[in-house]
């Protein structure tokens, strides 16, 4: 069987990135979102996710953009001068590197994103990171200790699947020079988490077979996902996807993803692409499905 889960990251960043994602779940092929705890639109996601039954909700672990959940002094090696997070995975794993990055408060912030998430009313599907955090050396350990200590069945394995990388980059709208930068990216990821399903399989944490999305982050176009989805194996694929409305509220954040959020939620509702999907025998599921069949 071909399963997809087409996971829209970043819910609770912007109202206008809310209403898109919500709406390429009711009108097109995305089943599941990522919950940002510490976006500023995080109780207009939570009321949407309440009313959308069905909808597959994970938390979206952060330690790159906006504010902590945990009090600011007890998670002091994650914040810049100005009390925030700052820095993406890069900037992370160096510090990380130096010591200057602490487990122990990773552990701290994260464990008050899921309980915020749970306060709310929601029961996480499963667990990713915010610009893939939680894949760095380390980390990986430590969501995965959140996960069973919650009761979250599944997380995210952001290891890219090469075949499905090259589907993806069929059509002629993307920028050659981001997709070449975020694939050097996505296997640079493989090289620090090669073994991160082994470690959830010893945990008892479910993951995906597969998983693709990071090369084509902002560059998504009809003509890749169309050949993505005829390409796809048996067994379970992750699409990760970043649909939404620009919104004013976006505009106004440290988001490179602003216009193209709208091409996406286009091409996601796209009825070709829906009627493609059920020509080619994909079940759409989200985590939860995933978390059961382990």
């Amino acid at each position: 069987m071909k399963n997809l889960i087409v996971n829209a990251d970043d819910f609770g960043w912007t109202e206008g990135v809310n209403r898109g994602i919500v709406r390429a779940f009711r009108q097109g092929i995305v089943t599941s979102t990522s919950l940002m705890a510490n976006g500023q639109a995080f109780a207009d996601a939570v009321a949407l996710a309440q009313a959308t039954p069905g909808f597959g909700v994970g938390v979206h672990l952060n330690l790159s953009n906006g504010p902590p959940v945990a009090h600011p002094g007890t998670v002091k090696s994650l914040l810049n001068a100005a009390g925030q997070f700052g820095g993406g995975p890069k900037q992370l794993l160096l510090r990380r590197a130096g010591g200057g990055l602490l487990l122990e408060e990773v552990e701290r912030e994260w464990a008050a994103q899921i309980h915020k998430v749970r306060e709310a009313g929601i029961e996480p599907t499963h667990l990713d990171g915010h610009k893939h955090v939680h894949m760095l050396p380390g980390l990986f350990g430590v969501a995965l200790k959140l996960a069973k200590r919650h009761g979250i069945g599944a997380i995210r394995v952001a290891l890219e699947a090469s075949s499905l990388r090259t589907a993806l980059a069929s059509g002629a709208k993307q920028r050659a020079s981001v997709v070449m930068k975020q694939g050097v990216e996505a296997r640079g990821l493989k090289l620090l988490a090669r073994d991160a399903r082994k470690q959830a399989e010893r945990a008892g944490i479910a993951t995906t077979d597969y998983f693709c999305g990071i090369a084509q982050t902002g560059e998504l176009t009809r003509e890749g996902l169309e050949e993505m989805l005829k390409s796809l194996q048996e067994g379970t694929t992750e699409l990760m996807c970043h649909p939404g409305y620009a919104d004013a509220a976006l505009g106004k954040t440290a988001t490179r993803l602003q216009d193209s959020r709208e091409a996406e939620l286009q091409i996601l509702t796209d009825t070709r692409i829906r009627n493609l999907v059920a020509s080619q025998g994909i079940r759409l599921i989200d985590y939860g499905f995933v978390s059961q069949e382990a």
